[in-house]
């Protein structure tokens, strides 16, 4: 897996979300870890895509009332077969992190990249952190500052607001797989 010179990946299927717009600084320096699944607890639709493209159907679901207004994205979505969907460019900035603050820092969209775990309170898939893990060796390679202590969790930078991706994550094993396969796995 490879990051082109235009900031998409090589190897994802691209999906232009309109919720990006510029970075202010440029700056691309920590990966904040998220995860969602559309309706709570279903996986496999495309609603995921519809809500981060701004055109989800309200009424198709109940929840969706409660969220078709919201304008957010994330730069990528790992689904829970490995398939990863990148919505926006590295380089600009994505709609993910919401109110937030880490190491001092707030305005996390400002400088970190946002991915999506497809999943909830259940535990993720090997497929999705080898995706994980491919994809984290990337962003390293391409953004040097970005180092294996820069991946952290919506949970850690919005802790009063956010519970994702989790206790089903496993921190632990998702650094092990990054340590242990220096480079693309």
């Amino acid at each position: 897996m490879d990051i082109r010179d235009n900031h998409w990946l090589t190897d994802a299927r691209h999906c232009r979300s309109p919720h990006q717009d510029a970075r202010p600084a440029g700056e691309i320096s920590a990966v904040v870890l998220h995860s969602i699944s559309l309706p709570p607890g279903r996986f496999g639709s495309d609603d995921i895509t519809d809500l981060f493209m701004g055109r989800l159907d309200s009424r198709r679901d109940p929840f969706f009332k409660q969220i078709a207004h919201l304008r957010v994205s994330a730069h990528c979505l790992i689904r829970r077969d490995g398939y990863i969907i990148q919505y926006v460019g590295f380089n600009q900035r994505a709609w993910h992190a919401g109110v937030s603050c880490w190491q001092g820092r707030q305005r996390l969209n400002d400088f970190t990249v946002g991915v999506e775990l497809e999943g909830d309170a259940r535990s993720f898939t090997r497929h999705q952190y080898v995706s994980l893990v491919r994809l984290a060796h990337a962003l390293m390679g391409r953004y040097p500052v970005i180092t294996p202590d820069r991946f952290i969790g919506h949970q850690h930078i919005a802790p009063l607001r956010k519970t994702d991706p989790g206790p089903s994550f496993d921190w632990q094993y998702f650094k092990q797989l990054l340590l242990a396969n220096p480079g693309p796995v």
